[in-house]
């Protein structure tokens, strides 16, 4: 996001090398973006196109190999073949997949896949230049900026992380990432897999894995009865998967990657019944026990945010549009709320994303035609957390609180409600003693940030994507609060992990370059290691700028 010299007599004036003031340089302007092109994203875009409105898809599939590696923007445990080295050949499989895409192709649609959103800024305090909001995209070679009228956020959800022993071996894998290597990318690198949660995500993914040739081990189900539909189950059951109620995941066995999984029986309070270990053999483990919304960039974008336990947690408070806080921010599909219904009936997202692309075309001067009746109200959502937290607890039961709860940073659960600083670090002061949980809650809210900076604990690569709702309900656990009551973790672009090669501008002007030491005051800092440092009375150094080479004080 380069900055253009300041003009003379603007506010930088007198200090070209200050950037303060400077406007951004825009690469390019879009009328309507929509993020996301899954059945809320396509339905929204291809609603616009027919409207006559110029529209832009943007969806981060195929993502790249190395970012997969990172879990994101999915969970995906190093489940992928090497087939996802080749991004011609995922971008083939995902047009097989979804023939909507073929579809946007010939509406006039400018359908960008592999390119992912890593920000979103609005005018404030700290971009005050801005003409209209933007949005930082970028590919696998390079990042740029967009700005545009209207934004639709159809950017889906993504899987609650939930830890146990052995947790972090190759193989444990969230739904999403599972799905997508199946259904999307067809590269999933597996043979048996066994599925955490017998929700209707848990047994897509078994209905997935079975159309793909691969084994079924089972589906584990803390609680008495399952939770899905009973037709997907008697099915399940009629084509040989058990289903392991009553029981959780004590640990993932094997060596350098999942051999199988240890479980362990509760009692009716959830505890775990001595004597009672099983093993299953499996190479993969999904967990499948949730969803959440992706609301990063609804975020960033300063739309307002409310917690919703039967959606999924905090999502964005939308008008009967689907109009956000933000009036050119509208939100459509998972990322506006997830539950067991949408998940089964993807009719209510595509609804949704019709209805958002009503409003903005309103908005826009156009008419687009009106949005299906949403089938939203035939589902009555119903809260999760409570779910989720007797999952988490009956995983402390069977594996105890020395458990990791980030993986990136290797912070266990206790460390983590103990509020124990990183252990490289090697301080136990008296300072470090003196923090606990109950002081924290009662200077105010328990924040996760401020947890975040005492532990690390989300301050990894994957940027809190496998461990953030786990911190969430431990910390509600430690500190005897509601999860409401524990704010949501912020986001900072960009909200990907990128290259900085990418990150870094390509159109960066001389002027811009040739300040860089005056920032710093210190010319000498930025002399390039193979020529010697300059001395009182000594020539200046020759400008080797028009051989290719960096001109003097141009390093960086």
């Amino acid at each position: 996001m380069a900055s253009q010299p300041a003009r003379p007599g603007g506010a930088s004036a007198g200090d070209p090398s200050s950037a303060a003031g400077a406007p951004l340089l825009v690469a390019e302007h879009a009328p309507l973006v929509v993020v996301g092109a899954g059945p809320a994203g396509l339905s929204a875009a291809l609603a616009a196109a027919k409207a006559g409105i110029a529209t832009v898809l943007v969806d981060e599939h195929p993502v790249e190999s190395a970012l997969m590696g990172l879990d994101v923007p999915y969970h995906f445990g190093q489940r992928m073949n090497a087939a996802v080295q080749s991004k011609g050949r995922m971008i083939e499989r995902i047009a097989e997949t979804d023939p909507r895409l073929s579809e946007a192709f010939e509406a006039g649609i400018d359908l960008r896949l592999g390119t992912c959103v890593a920000g979103a800024f609005v005018s404030g305090p700290s971009a005050s230049s801005l003409r209209k909001p933007v949005l930082m995209l970028a590919d696998g070679e390079r990042s740029w900026l967009m700005s545009f009228d209207r934004l639709i956020v159809a950017a889906g959800a993504r899987d609650l992380g939930l830890g146990f022993a052995g947790w972090e071996k190759p193989g444990v894998m969230g739904a999403r990432g599972a799905m997508a290597l199946l259904r999307r990318y067809h590269a999933f690198d597996g043979r048996t897999l066994l599925v955490m949660g017998s929700g209707a995500v848990g047994m897509q993914i078994a209905f997935a894995a079975l159309d793909s040739g691969i084994a079924v081990a089972g589906i584990v189900e803390i609680e008495a009865a399952v939770r899905g539909p009973e037709a997907m189950r008697a099915e399940l059951a009629r084509r040989g998967v058990p289903f392991y109620l009553r029981h959780a995941v004590k640990e993932a066995v094997g060596g350098a990657e999942v051999e199988g999984a240890v479980l362990l029986r509760l009692d009716a309070e959830g505890r775990a019944v001595a004597g009672s270990e099983a093993r299953v053999a499996c190479d993969t483990i999904v967990t499948a026990i949730g969803l959440v919304p992706n609301v990063e960039l609804l975020d960033l974008l300063g739309c307002r945010l409310a917690f919703r336990s039967e959606l999924g947690g905090y999502v964005p408070e939308l008008d009967e549009e689907g109009r956000s806080s933000v009036p050119c921010v509208f939100a459509a599909g998972d990322c506006a709320g997830t539950f067991e219904g949408k998940l089964v009936d993807d009719n209510i997202a595509r609804a949704e994303g019709a209805l958002a692309a009503a409003g903005a075309a309103r908005d826009l001067g156009a008419v687009a035609a009106p949005p299906p009746e949403s089938a939203a109200r035939r589902h009555e959502p119903g809260e999760v957390h409570g779910y989720w937290q007797a999952w988490l607890a009956a995983e402390i039961a069977v594996g105890g609180w020395d458990v990791t709860v980030c993986q990136c940073e290797e912070v266990t659960r206790r460390e983590l409600v103990e509020l124990r600083p990183p252990r490289y670090l090697g301080w136990g002061g008296s300072q470090v003693a003196a923090r606990n949980i109950e002081r924290l809650a009662a200077e105010g809210p328990l924040n996760q940030d401020q947890v975040k900076r005492l532990t690390r604990a989300g301050m990894g690569h994957c940027q809190g994507r496998r461990c953030r709702e786990q911190v969430q309900m431990l910390l509600a656990i430690a500190g005897k609060v509601p999860v409401a009551a524990v704010p949501l973790a912020s986001y900072r672009p960009p909200v990907r992990p990128l290259p900085l090669g990418i990150c870094g501008p390509q159109d960066e002007p001389r002027e811009i370059r040739e300040h860089w030491t005056a920032w710093f005051n210190i010319p000498t800092q930025w002399t390039p290691h193979w020529e010697p440092t300059p001395v009182a009375g000594s020539q200046p150094a020759p400008d080797i700028s028009g051989l290719g080479g960096p001109a003097p004080g141009d390093e960086r």
